[in-house]
């Protein structure tokens, strides 16, 4: 009978032969406890026997991968009591030497006798050939001519332990039960489940371990969709949506007295939101927009159009700080509008927008649920405090959810739960490819604001490398006050304490009022002041009464004035490139010409980060550089629990298969919507998710 990976994920590793506790432990360590996770620790890499370079071929300047056996180990101190270990190799051609810093544990690892695999960059030290810290795998006589290379932990087992385990494993298991009908494997070129197992542990060939890589990332990514595709049918299955009026006059008033036209992409968000709210489903959308863009008077439209139609509308935003800021913004966008109250004389009253934090005192918190209640609050704009069993809605309508450090989908529900099931948008301020945002965000439907309003005049970005190049920085600075317009100084990101970014941006203030900034008007703004003083330090600088604001990254997101036409982020280098584009996003906000100065040295990807943002203000386009630098765990990594799966499919090298695995997720989803007709994946979603999300999508 063919095996289900669901059956392999039942059986302990302890069932393999030779698998005691010592070596359980080992295994645990590296995050394999049943079968399952043994035949899904793919390799790393191979050693292709047939394309080995030989020592006496190697250039200087190669990067290159050798086998070969230790000869000699030697081990020294420095004066700086730094340990070096060198190791002498030898293939039959030839001689190399190996140079490890600060790992003593090679000289064991490396006892005189070892063969091993040795991959790093060739150079040249006091005349001979050497490598400096080459990664190294440990592989003993495997035979054949592509031989796998697996991911080896200091204490873990060696490659060819797990290569000898995984070989059994496949043994014992037989064939695998294939979830794909044949012709889509046939459309797809992708080889069978079984095939795919067995190539990937033990390829004849590297094309066989491509085609098998392949298939079992393509899985992986279906798995991902499926899954996302049967929550978004699911909730539409569950939920009966709220027909809202789309054609109401508050949001027409709210458009009138924008003292701006609306973007064409402005527009189109509109529509494609409007579309929803009248529809027969809940609203599940993604707003995702470029610095600028304009997302927050799309949102505030959507909010409206609830109100208008008799609900209320809530706006919940990661951080304290962001949740402030919104308000202030939405406050007085909506100052001069009201709504109809038949209890009153003339028969309307002002719009009411209140804030809820964990700062919201005790009194306040009172008056402002008990509003809430009666649906005298018509927005209430806040942080996770809104999830608190003592918020109830009278009528909750429209929920927009900033997810700038994005909620889980825990949290989404929770929030949604709080009426009887409003509409969902999310919006999300850091741009990310649109392949990433199919995984992330594959249960809403997507709406991209790609597009800046007229009259905002790209940022110029400079790289100060050094004190002259800072100098002419700082007079760029004042030269700006001095013709009316302000600016803002970025403190370094110090850790994650908001404490000491609060310290260094207080001694910066007073170096810069010692110094080079001593006769302008300076303000503060960081996170660990008190409510009232923040949005005094903003409205002062605002109102233009401060020249410069010297801030932390509290002022990434949501500030905007427009007469701001400077930014210098010092210690640029400590900072993401997701971070650096939305500090630059709060100067060139007017039609002004704008800079942005980068003040940093070198740094762990310092250098691609930095040109980078020199190079381009075009948000998607760093978010793909942002991709290739980091990797997907900075997309994937707050995802929902259970769905982490993905061992071997990349969102940089696997587009193409993350668009495929879509479309089949829509078309099996859409014509058997509880996988019926397809039982083997059916076992495998109900394998990849918890129980509580396997009853929801099940629940036919």
């Amino acid at each position: 009978m063919a095996r289900l990976l669901s059956g392999l994920a039942d059986v302990p590793v302890t069932k393999l032969h030779g698998v005691g506790e010592k070596k359980a432990e080992a295994l645990s360590e590296m995050g394999i406890a049943r079968v399952l996770d043994l035949l899904t620790h793919y390799p790393r890499r191979y050693v292709d026997r047939t394309q080995q370079a030989e020592i006496r071929d190697l250039s200087i300047g190669d990067e290159a991968m050798v086998m070969a056996t230790v000869k000699k180990v030697g081990t020294r101190r420095t004066r700086n009591r730094r340990t070096i270990v060198e190791v002498d190799v030898f293939d039959g051609s030839g001689y190399l030497r190996c140079t490890f810093f600060n790992q003593p544990w090679r000289a064991r690892q490396l006892a005189t006798g070892t063969e091993a695999v040795f991959f790093g960059k060739v150079d040249m030290y006091k005349g001979r050939r050497q490598m400096s810290s080459p990664v190294v795998d440990l592989v003993g006589d495997r035979t054949g001519r592509i031989v796998p290379v697996y991911p080896q932990s200091e204490k873990g087992l060696l490659t060819w332990e797990l290569a000898s385990l995984v070989e059994e494993a496949l043994e014992r298991a037989g064939d695998f039960a294939e979830p794909l009908p044949a012709p889509v494997l046939r459309e797809l070129d992708l080889m069978d489940r079984t095939r795919a197992f067995r190539r990937i542990h033990c390829p004849e060939t590297m094309a066989d371990a491509y085609a098998a890589r392949k298939r079992l990332a393509f899985d992986e990514l279906l798995r991902l969709q499926i899954a996302l595709v049967m929550r978004k049918r699911a909730v539409e299955r569950e939920a009966k949506g709220i027909r809202h009026l789309i054609d109401g006059e508050l949001v027409g008033r709210f458009h009138d007295k924008l003292p701006f036209a609306l973007t064409d992409a402005q527009r189109r968000a509109n529509e494609e939101i409007a579309a929803d709210l009248a529809g027969p489903h809940p609203m599940h959308r993604l707003l995702q927009g470029d610095v600028g863009s304009g997302k927050t008077v799309v949102c505030v439209a959507a909010l409206l159009t609830a109100i208008q139609s008799g609900h209320q509308g809530a706006l919940m935003a990661p951080t304290e700080v962001l949740a402030e800021q919104h308000y202030i913004g939405v406050r007085d966008l909506l100052a001069d509008l009201t709504v109809p109250d038949p209890a009153t004389l003339l028969g309307e009253r002002p719009l009411r927008v209140d804030l809820l934090t964990n700062r919201t005192t005790a009194s306040e918190r009172a008056r402002l649920h008990a509003g809430l209640r009666t649906g005298e609050v018509d927005l209430l704009i806040g942080t996770h405090a809104l999830l608190t069993e003592e918020v109830e809605f009278h009528r909750l309508g429209v929920v927009v959810i900033d997810e700038q450090h994005r909620f889980g989908v825990e949290q989404r529900a929770a929030l949604r739960g709080k009426g009887s099931d409003p509409d969902v948008l999310v919006m999300t301020a850091t741009p990310i490819p649109r392949t990433a945002a199919m995984l992330v965000y594959g249960d809403l439907d997507l709406t991209i604001l790609d597009e800046l309003p007229p009259g905002r005049t790209p940022v110029r970005t400079v790289w100060s490398r050094g004190p002259l190049e800072e100098a002419e920085a700082w007079e760029r600075v004042r030269a700006q006050v001095a013709a009316g317009r302000q600016a803002y100084v970025v403190c370094p990101l110090v850790e994650d304490s908001e404490r000491i970014q609060a310290r260094s941006a207080t001694e910066e203030l007073e170096r810069l009022r010692a110094g080079i900034l001593g006769d302008l008007r300076l303000g503060l703004l960081h996170g660990q002041m008190p409510s009232g003083e923040k949005e005094r330090a903003m409205t002062s600088f605002r109102a233009g009464e401060v020249d410069v604001l010297v801030a932390t990254t509290v002022i990434e997101v949501g500030v905007d004035v427009p007469n701001a036409t400077v930014m210098v982020i010092e210690d640029a280098e400590r900072f993401g490139i997701a971070q650096l584009h939305q500090l630059r996003g709060r100067v060139g906000r007017g039609a002004a010409e704008s800079w942005c100065f980068l003040f940093g040295g070198p740094g762990p990807g310092a250098e691609e980060r930095l040109t980078a943002m020199v190079r381009t203000t075009d948000g998607f386009e760093l978010a793909e550089v942002d991709l290739e630098l980091r990797g997907e765990g900075t997309i994937l990594g707050t995802r929902q629990k259970g769905q982490s799966d993905l061992k071997l499919a990349s969102l940089r090298r696997d587009k193409d298969l993350v668009r495929r695995a879509r479309g089949v997720a829509v078309s099996v989803v859409g014509e058997d919507p509880a996988l019926e007709q397809h039982p083997v994946l059916a076992d495998e979603i109900r394998t990849m998710v918890d129980e509580e999300e396997a009853a929801f999508l099940f629940k036919s």
